[in-house]
This record gives structure tokens, sequence and C-alpha cells, in this order.
């Protein structure tokens, strides 16, 4: 069963092109994964510092093993310098 995810990330307004590179690079290193079906990052036309990550993975294992890899926890230990809120996190099953 697919997993459909979307998660928010707000960064601090002074660390938007950083965060942003950051973000783009979990994009890059996420579609190599073979349980990647889908990694799209979006960046708000109105609000700069918010991101947003549209995602679809092969299952549930697949999602947990990405969610152990190194790019992942580097950018996860950098959550309290760059982030202004904490990541929010959508988990869903497509059902239409």
């Amino acid at each position: 069963m697919n997993i459909y995810l979307t998660a928010i990330v707000k960064s601090k307004p002074e660390h938007v092109e950083k965060v942003k590179a950051i973000l783009t690079n979990l994009v890059t290193e996420s579609r190599k994964e073979t349980a990647c079906i889908q990694y799209d990052l979006h960046q708000s036309i109105n609000v700069s510092n918010l991101f947003t990550f549209h995602e679809i993975w092969e299952s549930m294992a697949g999602l947990e093993n990405h969610n152990q890899q190194p790019y992942i926890g580097n950018f996860v230990a950098q959550f309290d310098e760059l982030l202004e809120e904490p990541v929010t996190v959508y988990q869903a099953e497509k059902i239409a």
C-alpha cells in the first residue's frame, strides 16, 4: 500500500535560503531511494519561508527506511537553529 505524505516546513526568516538549499538536497537524495515514488518540494508564493513536501512512498517500511537516512538526520539535527516551528507531517492513504 502506498503512503502519501505531506510535510510542512517553516524556516526562520533569516534562514530561508539555507533551508531551501537543504530541502532541495533532500529531494535529490530521496528520489534515489528505491521506495520513493514521488518527492516534490514547493515554496509558498505568499510566505517565502514556508515549504511543503508532497511525497509518495511504496510502503510504510520504505518511509521508515527514508527517515533513517543520514541526510534526514542531518536536517533534523538543525531544526532548532533553522526552523520557526516544528515540522508538521501528515500521512494518508489515497481514497479517490
